[in-house]
């Protein structure tokens, strides 16, 4: 379903608002199935690889500050880790912390279930981006298959937890525009389409106030929210010019500008702002939280009061941080990578790896266990194609449904190009998956083809479809044992690594 962008000349009907696909107690089972599949991979196993019972890799900085929150509701000074990151991940992490204790199933139960989460969110859009639910399901299934996502939701870091805020304020901003095509429509049927050169007023957009929210939690966890909030702000604004421009209304862009930028700019930009320093009343409610007391000790006093100081400290010394790991003043770590190599997951992260005769399991003396961000490659590797046609079929056939996941996996790319010197690490693309599935599903369902195609062509299509799916299984098998710390034999380790840049 291409979208049109051009202006309805007066004698042509009214555009009506697509109200997609009936869905089935068939698609409610299957969907269920897949929603299964999510849970499995997400918990099975979950807390059985530590680093000899403590947490791995930058897990020992976000267990013991959840854990922290969870025994005394706040984030207290530590002396012995780094706190540079917003509170609400770590707010949301305690949880588990409360259920489960200072355990590996305490410091990633929430994380687990933000993983099957993401993988409903991401079904759901790609229905309504689609009106098929069959490809929300295979996006559904390629999100359970894909090794960055399930590394990420067993993992007790920030990732998952911004990757579902983004993705849920995405989805959000879809209902949104469904729902102003219907309110265009009505405001055509009633006559009020033209009383004004700028269109008529859309009214309150409670779907796009709840985009609000999640962008001001993704805010919460980590401040390249601030991607997502540019990004999607200026998709929201031009899909309601192009609305105004479908209806014939006189001034498209202006009634944009006028009539529909002021209320996102406030819903999109003033209000997660307002939310992001919400979540930091716990902070601001303790007296021992960091740098709470900073003015005097770490800062000069100014008119401001105290606590209002010492909170801005806190959020430039943030800044500092994050600016001064240049690889160029010699932070380097063995495992980064820059943006360029990300779409094709070129060079993955190690999160973990024992090694030798006290692992055992593999049937051997010595046995091998690693923890490893990796790309499912039969998804990865699609990257080029599939992003050359996605912006192909957006830019110049103008199809808005390459065009919204393209604007989401660009939000979460591009920017780091700006920071190319900064030292970067191959979690921050798992941001980027969704929309690339979404983008790959897209793809999948031009090849399995239309009800309008000759039988012989969708039987092909679909059969080349089955066959994609079937070897992005296989390969997601295949990696499993160093995407989940199972124990392998150093052979099997070896074979596992298919590129130098992989080790």
């Amino acid at each position: 379903m291409t979208s049109t962008l051009g202006v309805r000349s007066p004698g042509r009907p009214l555009p009506a608002p697509d109200t997609g696909p009936v869905e089935t107690t068939r698609d409610l089972i299957a969907t269920g199935v897949i929603l299964v599949l999510a849970f499995v991979t997400r918990f099975w196993g979950l807390g059985s690889v530590t680093d000899r019972g403590t947490p791995v890799f930058d897990e020992k900085h976000y267990a013991p500050q959840s854990f922290n929150i969870a025994q005394l509701g706040i984030e207290e000074n530590p002396a012995y880790g780094l706190v540079v990151h917003p509170p609400v991940a770590k707010q949301i992490e305690s949880i588990g912390g409360m259920l489960f204790g200072y355990t590996p199933m305490g410091w990633r139960f929430t994380a687990a279930i933000c993983g099957v989460l993401v993988v409903l969110l991401v079904m759901r859009i790609t229905r309504r981006l689609t009106r098929s639910t069959q490809l929300g399901l295979v996006a559904g299934l390629l999100l359970c298959l894909d090794g960055v996502t399930f590394v990420t939701s067993r993992i007790g870091m920030l990732d998952i937890y911004q990757v579902l805020f983004v993705t849920a304020a995405a989805g959000a901003l879809l209902v949104d525009r469904d729902q102003m095509r219907a309110r265009m429509h009505r405001a055509a049927v009633e006559g009020r389409l033209h009383l004004s050169d700028l269109g008529p007023r859309l009214g309150f957009r409670w779907w796009r106030f709840t985009a609000g929210v999640m962008l001001g939690l993704s805010l919460g966890v980590k401040w390249s929210g601030l991607y997502f909030i540019a990004f999607f702000g200026l998709m929201t604004v031009a899909w309601d010019w192009a609305l105004r421009s479908r209806y014939g209304v006189r001034r498209p862009f202006a009634g944009a500008l006028l009539r529909d930028a002021p209320p996102a700019f406030l819903t999109l930009v003033i209000w997660p702002a307002i939310l992001h320093f919400f979540t930091w009343l716990p902070w601001f409610a303790g007296e021992n939280t960091v740098y709470r007391h900073a003015v005097g000790a770490k800062t000069e006093d100014t008119w401001l009061p105290d606590v209002i100081q010492s909170w801005i400290y806190y959020q430039s010394s943030v800044l500092d941080f994050h600016s001064s790991l240049t690889t160029s003043a010699g932070n380097r770590h063995p495992w980064e990578s820059k943006p360029w190599t990300w779409p094709m997951s070129l060079r993955p992260m190690l999160y973990y790896v024992e090694q030798g005769e006290d692992v055992a399991g593999c049937g051997e003396a010595s046995c091998v266990r690693a923890i490893m961000l990796l790309g499912t490659p039969a998804i990865w590797w699609l990257a080029i194609p599939v992003l050359a046609w996605a912006f192909w079929r957006a830019v110049i056939c103008r199809d808005g449904r390459y065009a919204f996941p393209l604007v989401g996996y660009a939000a979460g790319y591009l920017p780091w190009f700006f920071q190319h010197d900064r030292q970067m690490y191959f979690f921050y693309a798992a941001v980027m998956v969704p929309f690339f599935v979404m983008m790959v599903s897209l793809v999948l369902g031009e090849i399995s083809g239309r009800f309008s195609d000759p039988p012989r062509r969708r039987i092909i299509g679909r059969a080349i479809v089955c066959l994609y799916l079937a070897l992005v299984i296989v390969n997601f098998i295949f990696m499993l044992p160093i995407l989940s710390g199972t124990p392998i034999t150093q052979a099997e380790w070896n074979m596992q690594l298919w590129l130098p840049s992989w080790r």
